[in-house]
C-alpha cells in the first residue's frame, strides 16, 4: 500500500499525500475534518455548499463554509446549476478555501430534481459555462467531481474531462458509477 501514497499538487496547492476525506453531507463538518487531518489526510473537503444558499446569505449555508487553520489545505465543495451564482460563490469562498470543488456527481433525488449534481451530466454546454465561470472567478485552483455518466446510455466522463481541461480546471475526480447506479454494483470506469 505504501507505494500508492505520494505527495500531490493541485494547481499551486501542495498536498503531503493523496489521501483525501471526501465531501459527505452531514458528516464532513469542521471537527471531523480536523480529526481526519490529524490522522494524516492530505486534503479534506467541506460538505456540499449550495451556491444559491451563499447567494441568499443563508446562515446554515455559511456555517458549512467555516474553516479552521488546523485543517488546511481544505477544499470547499459547491453545487448548483447557475453559472453566475456558482461563479459568485467561488469568488467569495476562494478568499478562505485552498481549493474550490464543483459537485457534478451527487445522485440524491433532492439535488437532481433541481438540475444540480449528477443531473448536470446531461447538459455538457451547461458544464462548459459553469466551469468557465467558476475558474474565472476563483483565486484558487478549481476541481470537479463527476460520475462517469447519467446512465449506461450517457457515459460522458471523457467529454466532461476535456471541457474541464479546456476551461482551466486543475483536477477531476470520477466516481466510477452512473447516477442510475447510485452506490450499487461494483465501481468501474
Amino acid at each position: 500500500m505504501e507505494n500508492y501514497i505520494h505527495s500531490l499538487k493541485i494547481g499551486n496547492v501542495e498536498l503531503n499525500n493523496n489521501i483525501f476525506l471526501a465531501p459527505m453531507a452531514g458528516i464532513s463538518d469542521m471537527p471531523f475534518r480536523i480529526l481526519c487531518k490529524e490522522k494524516g489526510a492530505g486534503l479534506v473537503y467541506t460538505e456540499m455548499v449550495s451556491s444559491k444558499g451563499m447567494h441568499y446569505d443563508d446562515t446554515k449555508t455559511k456555517k458549512l463554509t467555516e474553516i479552521s487553520e488546523k485543517e488546511r489545505p481544505v477544499a470547499v465543495q459547491i453545487f448548483g446549476n447557475d453559472p453566475e451564482i456558482l461563479g459568485e460563490a467561488a469568488k467569495a469562498l476562494s478568499k478562505e478555501a485552498d481549493i474550490i470543488d464543483i459537485n457534478m456527481g451527487c445522485p440524491a433525488p433532492k439535488v437532481v430534481k433541481n438540475n444540480e449534481g449528477s443531473k448536470l451530466l446531461l447538459d455538457l454546454d451547461l458544464i462548459d459555462r459553469i466551469t468557465k465561470e467558476v475558474v474565472k472567478n476563483s483565486s484558487v485552483p478549481v476541481t470537479i467531481k463527476i460520475r462517469k455518466g447519467w446512465d449506461d446510455d450517457h457515459i460522458v466522463a471523457v467529454e466532461v474531462a476535456k471541457i474541464a481541461e479546456k476551461n482551466g480546471v486543475s483536477a477531476i475526480t470520477v466516481h466510477g458509477r452512473t447516477r442510475q447506479e447510485f452506490f450499487s454494483r461494483k465501481s468501474r470506469l
